[in-house]
Order: C-alpha cells, then structure tokens, then sequence
C-alpha cells in the first residue's frame, strides 16, 4: 500500500545498502520506491534503518529474489535497478560466472519480462563482468560468451536498446564536492524499452 501516484515507480533488486536508489533519488526527484529485494540479514537491517530515517522510501523488503512475487508489480515499474551478485564475476573470487549459484541474472530477466517490460532497466557490476565468460552452453549465447555480452543481448532480445560504461568512484563528488579517494570500478548498463519513447 505504497502511495506513489503522480511519481516514477521504482523496484530496486539487490539493493544492498541503498547506494542505487539513493543515488536515483537525487537525480530523479520524483521517484517512489515500489518493493526492495535483498538477502543480506546486515544489508536489509541497513535498509530498514534508512527507511526509518527518511532516507529511503517506504516500501516493503523482500529477501529472495528467486521466489519474488514479479506478477504483483506487473505495469507498475517505471524503473527497475540491480546490483546483481558481483560474486560470480569479481576478480577477486573463483569466477565460476553462470556456474555459481549466486548468478542471478537469468531471474532477472525473466523478471523483466513479467513486470510487463519497465521503460528503463539500470543495472551495476564488477569490472569482472567484462572479461567472464558463459561456462556453459544452457543459455541463448554459447558457452565462452562474454558475460557482459549475454547480459546486454538478452536486454536486447527482450526488447531494450542499451548503453554501458566504466565508472569509478573518484570520479564522483560528494554533496560538498570532494571526490571519493578511491577507485571503486563498476559496469553500468542503462536500457531503455524500446517504443517507451525514451529514445536518443
């Protein structure tokens, strides 16, 4: 029983600790968050603890994406945002990619397609993703593919058009515009549904 008529609806998947949504907040005033998914015990108690203090928007948490009730929000995303598990990408663990069970990019997708295709899909990732390939030969893409590439071409397929690029952290300036001191590189992917009349 969100109110958020008259105002972009969000869902945030992964939301770890708000960095997203806080970020979309700032950039896109009206902006009204429709459900939270995340798994952490310690990422949802931070959730909860913002939401309490007005910096997050009041909407209910949900802990497992897999299970997630997609149908519930069928035509009332505007936006829908992720910062899918890094761990199947990230240099600094195994890099099992399609083959470790925290890769959940196919529930996404599939996600997507049963909220009835947001406008825009904004997702976030390790630098890792860039250089991890398909292990497997179950998806649409052959085994070696480029992770990033199965991602952005299963947007494709579903009917976005996307861009993407590398940002780091030092790049960004806070509200009294120092720049973070470290680098902190992440993939951002933005897609946008084509014919939502979003385009370039």
């Amino acid at each position: 029983n969100v109110d958020n008529s008259g105002q972009l609806r969000h869902l945030s998947l992964c939301a770890g600790y708000g960095g997203i949504d806080i970020g979309l907040k700032r950039a896109l005033r009206d902006i009204s968050a429709v459900a939270y998914v995340e798994i952490e015990a310690f990422a949802v108690e931070n959730l909860v603890a913002k939401i309490e203090n007005n910096f997050l928007g009041m909407a209910p948490i949900w802990t497992d994406l897999k299970t997630f009730s997609w149908s519930e929000f069928r035509e009332k995303v505007d936006i829908l945002s992720g910062g899918f598990p890094c761990q199947p990408f990230s240099s600094a663990g195994r890099r099992a990619g399609d083959d470790d069970p925290r890769h959940l990019w196919p529930y996404i997708v599939r996600g997507i397609r049963e909220l009835g295709h947001p406008p825009v899909v904004f997702l976030e990732n390790v630098e890792g993703i860039i250089s991890s390939r398909l292990k497997s030969d179950q998806w649409a893409d052959p085994e070696d593919t480029p992770v990033l590439l199965h991602v952005l071409r299963e947007l494709e397929r579903v009917g976005y058009e996307c861009a993407w690029g590398v940002f780091s952290a030092a790049e960004c300036c806070d509200s009294t515009g120092r720049k973070a001191p470290h680098q902190r590189k992440r993939v951002f992917i933005l897609a946008h549904r084509i014919g939502a009349g979003l385009e370039r």
